[in-house]
């Protein structure tokens, strides 16, 4: 009988630990600080984190503690900063910047962190320049959006 009570104790025991779990952790003033989902210890699926003033300061999902697929990031005052694609914890893909207003000025293509492809400049909501990178190198620029369409394929802004 102590063996099957044993056993039952130790089975419970390693089924917990596999188990998810819901995390909430909190600044020193009470406010929550970040919440998710956690599974042995790393951070998986959705998690929120947040300001002490508890406006959002960025959310996204984890595969075992590294970011990955889509995130939004926020300054303090709540306004959208960015968002963008992780690819095994390295943002890649596009990648959308925000001005103080929260409009858009700058769309980008990004490969292991660093531009590579097309940014696309905005002002008042307008399209106003277009700059190709490789590798985080500037290589040309467009200030007039009729020549880079003729230079360039619209498929490259895929």
């Amino acid at each position: 009988m102590k063996n099957n009570v044993f056993i039952l104790c130790l089975f419970i025991t390693f089924s917990l630990v596999g188990q998810r779990v819901y995390h909430k952790s909190f600044y020193e003033n009470g406010t929550l600080k970040e919440e998710g989902w956690l599974e042995k210890n790393k951070k998986i699926d959705y998690w929120i984190f947040y300001y002490k003033n508890g406006n959002k300061k960025k959310e996204g999902r984890f595969k075992k503690n590294i970011p990955v697929k889509y995130w939004y990031f926020y300054r303090e005052n709540s306004s959208k900063e960015k968002e963008g694609h992780f690819v095994n914890g390295i943002r890649n893909k596009w990648w959308v910047l925000y001005s103080n207003k929260g409009n858009v000025y700058q769309k980008c293509q990004i490969k292991n962190n660093k531009k590579n492809g097309y940014c696309l400049l905005y002002e008042k909501h307008k399209l106003t320049k277009a700059i190709k990178f490789i590798k985080g190198i500037k290589l040309k620029e467009w200030n007039n959006l009729s020549s880079f369409a003729k230079e360039n394929s619209l498929n490259d802004l895929k």
